[in-house]
């Protein structure tokens, strides 16, 4: 599979097959591209925390927010929710501000996702306080992002923006609909 290849299907997924499991070792390889990746001046404030069984899954889920453009789906139900989190985490004690290295390792864990044949969701509307009470954080460590993780359950179709409108949107089959930006629109000459 190209970069390309690559890319392209590591799209957004916020339905999966919940009962396929993703084991810890998975976890921990795509935590290995992530501290493999850049780290600005190599610092490398990021820690994860892993959750791969049921329990855990279901504290973490019940402390995010999925998908805000779909007004009517509460996100995913039982049997489609993720089979594994990754709780990224910014160490304050090393970097106050870790922004950028936090996108950085979240590509790269996700394009590992997709070549594990997983898919996954960048998700950063989370209840913060709630999460850091049951999975017991640490205050010096600042909840980035929470990386939902799985099988995909759901066909994504990349499609050109139309009315200006970048907002994804399921049609009536449950396809999940992502407009994008003409190339010739994102390159200033």
């Amino acid at each position: 599979m190209t970069l390309h290849d690559l890319v392209f299907k590591s799209r957004s997924y916020r339905r999966f097959y919940e009962q396929e499991s993703v084991s810890r070792q998975q976890l921990v390889d795509m935590i290995e591209l992530a501290r493999l990746s850049p780290s600005g001046a190599n610092l490398q404030p990021l820690k994860y925390m892993l959750s791969y069984e049921r329990e855990t899954n279901q504290k973490i889920f019940d402390c995010l927010k999925w998908a805000a453009y779909l007004k009517d789906w509460e996100g995913p139900q039982p049997g489609e929710r993720p089979a594994a989190y990754i709780v990224m985490l910014a160490d304050t004690q090393i970097r106050t501000e870790s922004s950028h290295d936090q996108g950085i390792a979240a590509q790269s864990i996700m394009l590992g996702a997709a070549e594990m044949q997983l898919g996954g969701c960048m998700i950063a509307n989370i209840h913060r306080e709630q999460l850091r009470q049951v999975l017991n954080i640490p205050q010096h460590l600042h909840i980035a992002l929470v990386l939902a993780l799985g099988k995909p359950a759901e066909t994504i179709v990349v499609e050109e923006i139309k009315d200006n409108n970048i907002r994804y949107w399921r049609d009536s089959d449950g396809v999940h609909h992502v407009p994008k930006r003409d190339i010739e629109d994102i390159i200033i000459v």
